[in-house]
């Protein structure tokens, strides 16, 4: 009966047998943690603003429901596949990113949001899984290619999303692409004295953040200095986590939800050490944790530097927005609005998040080895290798 169904050649047959079931699985325990965190959190907020309080738990419904499809019907792709959905996708961001500069809705002095009905949607949010497969397609061509510029083409991507992300202003976004592509040049094969100028580069970006952001040297000096400013929000956060204990204090009995105003978004998994305890606080960062190690596990045999670079890049960013997020909500680093992936509320969060676990998957699908190979290649490689089969045989 196994032998039988690993014999079916339909489309969702061949994805079954050849997607990443675990990682699938683990997509899945985050949906549920998702839309059992909301049914906790958002009629709170929602009452607190004057909303139906079903208002935050429909639309997320709806949200991760979408997510869910993102993931399959994108994990069915092809290697070559997924490069032209992210450089179209890359394109499109960056379009409506530069977009949000003009006519974006202003929220607290940043734009980065354009208003659609129903909803706002953060176009840099997909700029993420966009920006990793485009320059691990242009750094592996370089690679191939001696001619093809390939690193000054993808620094001249990086360049440009960093002055749309600085005006917008949004550092966190622009912190996390850097990391993203700081991994991608490591694992590349840069020179390490380029990788120590880079990091060199990146501190001193960070330095001069502090000096022109108001918001970024708050954020840091209040880290910095406990005593000193407003901590209601990381302080109700903490006595949160303190409240929980090792188990919880029960689904719906929470506190924290009542007095934060972003208990539904960023600090959710302050909601979750409430309700629920450390026990589950644990498990969810172990599902993050089980997801980054599997995948970068799995690339260890893996030949394509394509699939290597994009994976690498999907995986970066997909392991630092969770840990932002997390480590925040425990004042282990300045708060930074930043969403648990599957389990905040938010749908351009939910969707971008949901591209990249679905490119992920798609790129460490079980292929065999040469086709995998082929797949990863342009045309014009693909027919050249075809031809010196011919001569061979």
């Amino acid at each position: 009966m196994s032998q039988s169904a690993r014999s079916d050649n339909s489309i969702i047959g061949r994805w079954w047998w050849t997607v990443d079931r675990w990682t699938l699985g683990c997509v899945g325990l985050l949906i549920g943690f998702g839309y059992v965190l909301m049914l906790a959190a958002s009629p709170s907020v929602a009452a607190r603003i004057g909303a139906s309080r079903d208002m935050f738990i429909l639309k997320q419904v709806v949200f991760l429901a979408i997510a869910g499809l993102i993931v399959v019907t994108s994990s069915m792709l092809s290697p070559k596949g997924v490069r032209r959905v992210a450089l179209a996708g890359c394109l499109v961001a960056l379009a409506l990113t530069a977009l949000t500069l003009v006519h974006g809705i202003e929220i607290k002095g940043a734009r980065r949001w354009i208003a659609l009905p129903m909803m706002s949607v953060q176009p840099s949010e997909f700029l993420k899984p966009c920006f990793a497969v485009v320059t691990a397609w242009l750094l592996a061509e370089g690679k191939r290619s001696r001619g093809f510029p390939g690193m000054l083409l993808a620094f001249g991507v990086f360049i440009a999303i960093l002055m749309l992300l600085k005006s917008q202003p949004d550092i966190g976004m622009l912190s996390v692409i850097t990391c993203v592509f700081m991994a991608q040049l490591f694992i590349g094969g840069l020179n390490l004295f380029l990788v120590g100028c880079g990091i060199g580069s990146m501190i001193a970006a960070f330095a001069a953040a502090f000096v022109m952001f108001t918001h970024v040297r708050s954020r840091v000096m209040r880290f910095l200095h406990p005593g000193q400013g407003d901590h209601y929000q990381i302080d109700t956060a903490m006595q949160a986590f303190g409240n929980g204990g090792l188990l919880g204090r029960g689904p719906g009995e929470g506190r924290v939800k009542d007095m934060l105003p972003d208990a539904h978004a960023d600090f959710v998994f302050a909601v979750a050490g409430e309700e629920f305890g450390l026990l589950v606080c644990l498990f969810i960062i172990g599902i993050f944790c089980f997801i980054v190690i599997r995948t970068l596990l799995k690339l260890l045999a893996e030949d394509d530097p394509f699939i290597v670079l994009a994976s690498t890049g999907l995986v970066t960013g997909f392991g630092l927005q969770a840990f932002v997020n997390m480590a925040s909500s425990l004042h282990l680093i300045p708060t930074k609005g930043m969403t648990l992936p599957f389990i905040s509320y938010g749908g351009s969060s939910a969707m971008s998040v949901a591209l990249t676990i679905g490119m992920l998957l798609a790129l460490t699908r079980r292929r065999p080895r040469g086709r995998a190979q082929e797949l990863g290649r342009p045309a014009s490689d693909r027919r050249s290798t075809a031809s010196r089969r011919s001569v061979a045989a």
